[in-house]
C-alpha cells in the first residue's frame, strides 16, 4: 500500500509536466513569453505647420522606444496584447537653413489583436487584427517667433490596430521573424487653439475650442512599423523600418508630420508568464 501511494504521487507530482508536453503538441503551452524589445531609431522628420509658420522645415529625427506583446490569459493561443512607448526628438530647419523648429513628442499604445495562426505554410505565416487606443504628447519650439514660439500637441485616439508575421527557421540558420505592424486612428480627441491665438490668452483664461473631436476627415494618422528579429539563443537583433504619417486640419490651422527612420535594437522573451 504504501508503495502503491507513492506510485500514485509521483504520477501526479508528474502531471502537470506531462499535460504541458501533450497541450504543446497541440499547439497549446501553459508557460507564455512576455516578448520585449529596446530599439532606437534615426531618419528623417519633415513638418509644417501654420499656426507656427506657412514653411516646411525637415531634419533628422532621433527616437528611443519600448515594445511588448504578452499572450492574454483567457485565450493565448488566438489573443495578444501589445504595449508601446517612444519618445522622438527632432531638429527640424526651414529651407533657406536660416531658423529651427525642435520637434519632441511621446507616444503611447495600447492595442488588442485576435490572431489566425497558419503553421503549416512554409513560413509559418500568422496575421491578427484588433482596436486599442494610443496617447501623444509633444511641442514644437521655434527659434524665431518671439512672441508666440511654442505649438502644443496633445490628442487620445482609438485605433485600429493589425500585425502579420512570418517565422523562418530552418536547420542551420539563424532563425528570422519578420513583422508588419499597421496602426491607424480611427477617433478620439485632439488639442488645437484658434489660428493667431497666444498662450498667454489660454493661461489667463481664454480656454474655450482647444479639444476638438477627432475623426478621419479633421486627424488622420498611420503607423507602419517594419521589423525583422534574428534570433541568437534567447536574444534577437531587430532591424527595420518605421514611418509615420499625421495630418491634421481645424480652425483654420494645418499641421503634418512625416518621419522616415530605421530602426535597430534588440529583443527577446525574456521574463515568462505562467498560466
Amino acid at each position: 500500500m504504501r508503495r502503491l501511494c507513492g506510485i500514485l504521487m509521483a504520477l501526479l507530482v508528474a502531471s502537470p509536466a506531462l499535460f504541458a508536453d501533450e497541450d504543446a503538441s497541440a499547439g497549446l503551452v501553459r508557460t507564455f513569453p512576455v516578448e520585449k524589445a529596446f530599439t532606437f531609431e534615426v531618419g528623417k522628420n519633415v513638418l509644417h505647420d501654420t499656426y507656427l509658420t506657412p514653411l516646411r522645415y525637415d531634419g533628422i529625427s532621433f527616437g528611443i522606444a519600448y515594445q511588448q506583446w504578452q499572450a492574454m490569459r483567457f485565450d493565448p493561443i488566438r489573443w495578444n496584447m501589445r504595449l508601446t512607448g517612444r519618445v522622438n526628438f527632432a531638429p527640424t530647419e526651414n529651407p533657406s537653413r536660416t531658423a529651427t523648429i525642435y520637434n519632441l513628442g511621446a507616444h503611447f499604445d495600447w492595442a488588442m489583436t485576435r490572431m489566425w495562426n497558419f503553421p503549416n505554410l512554409p513560413s509559418n505565416f500568422s496575421f491578427g487584427v484588433g482596436g486599442g487606443t494610443s496617447l501623444n504628447l509633444g511641442c514644437l519650439y521655434s527659434t524665431r517667433n518671439g512672441n508666440n514660439p511654442v505649438s502644443a500637441k496633445a490628442s487620445w485616439t482609438i485605433d485600429f490596430a493589425g500585425v502579420a508575421e512570418w517565422k523562418w527557421r530552418e536547420p542551420g540558420r539563424v532563425p528570422i521573424t519578420v513583422r508588419y505592424q499597421p496602426t491607424i486612428p480611427l477617433t478620439g480627441a485632439f488639442f488645437s487653439p484658434e489660428y493667431g491665438q497666444l498662450y498667454y490668452e489660454i493661461y489667463m483664461g481664454d480656454n474655450r475650442n482647444l479639444a476638438h473631436f477627432a475623426h478621419p476627415g479633421n486627424y488622420f494618422a498611420i503607423e507602419n512599423l517594419v521589423t525583422a528579429d534574428f534570433r541568437f539563443g534567447t536574444t534577437s537583433v531587430r532591424i527595420g523600418y518605421r514611418g509615420n504619417f499625421l495630418s491634421t486640419r481645424i480652425n483654420n490651422i494645418t499641421s503634418r508630420e512625416v518621419t522616415n527612420a530605421i530602426v535597430i535594437g534588440v529583443s527577446g522573451c525574456w521574463i515568462p508568464v505562467r498560466y
